[in-house]
């Protein structure tokens, strides 16, 4: 019995585990300031701001089998003003022995003046880099996001991982992130004589920060600590952090 039980696992399976991997990459010129969305599931979303007036769009996808891989599209709708970019993996079987695997990484060159109206991946990594446009909201679920030198509205929730959120430098303007972090950990990196409004609050952690001049405040009762503070004059910059259950880290990037 257990020999033909091994026999019937080894044919759902194929008996080869090996990953299958397929490139494209496609151009799409689009305008300065065009409003952009991305989506996928599992995988990455890899954004970086760039002086193009085009999106370029490369997707690696994977599977494990060439039917399951060719059942992956991406799908890119353009019309003025707007691009919306999905990544769409088939169903998951119904049967718990067949074939579920596929993931997708997208590498996007965009407007670094472009909006990202809605980034939306349920698990993986998100990474965006340089965006100077009106806004950008992205939403993972479970995974890692890491925003690097972006100057704009950010807007970035995830359920659950690791956030980082990093300048190198520091430029004067209007502009503000807005992290919300269920379960997790989120790190700010700024420059020392970044200027900015910070708000930070760990419902159920702990903060650390290299800009305290104020002590921090606790609730005992609901472990509660956060902070409300003017950092160097403050000027027109807002940082918003929230954690549910985890840890916040204010730290300077370069002291």
């Amino acid at each position: 019995m257990i020999p033909m039980l091994l026999m019937l696992l080894n044919g759902c399976t194929g008996g080869d585990n090996r990953v299958l991997e397929e490139v494209s990459e496609k151009v799409y010129m689009v305008e300065p300031s065009a409003n952009i969305s991305i989506h996928n599931y599992d995988g990455a979303i890899l954004v970086y701001g760039s002086n193009v007036n085009e999106v370029r769009v490369r997707s690696l996808k994977r599977a494990y089998s060439h039917e399951r891989l060719n059942q992956i599209v991406i799908d890119v709708s353009a019309k003025p003003g707007a691009l919306s970019i999905t990544a769409k993996t088939p169903l998951q079987p119904k049967w718990a022995l067949s074939d579920y695997s596929g993931t997708v990484d997208c590498t996007i060159v965009v407007p670094a003046t472009a909006s990202i109206s809605a980034l939306d991946l349920n698990a993986g990594e998100v990474l965006l880099d340089s965006m100077h446009g009106r806004e950008v909201h992205a939403r993972l679920g479970d995974g890692r996001i890491f925003a690097r030198n972006c100057f704009t509205n950010l807007d970035l929730t995830m359920n659950r991982g690791t956030l980082t959120l990093g300048h190198d430098w520091w430029e004067q303007g209007k502009f503000s992130a807005h992290v919300n972090v269920g379960q997790g950990n989120a790190s700010v990196f700024l420059p020392t004589d970044a200027g900015f409004h910070l708000v930070a609050r760990a419902a159920h952690g702990k903060i650390a920060n290299d800009f305290n001049n104020v002590p921090l405040t606790a609730n005992s009762s609901a472990r509660e600590m956060k902070i409300d503070q003017i950092i160097n004059g403050g000027g027109s910059a807002t940082i918003q952090v929230r954690v549910d259950k985890g840890n916040i880290k204010i730290a300077e990037a370069n002291p």
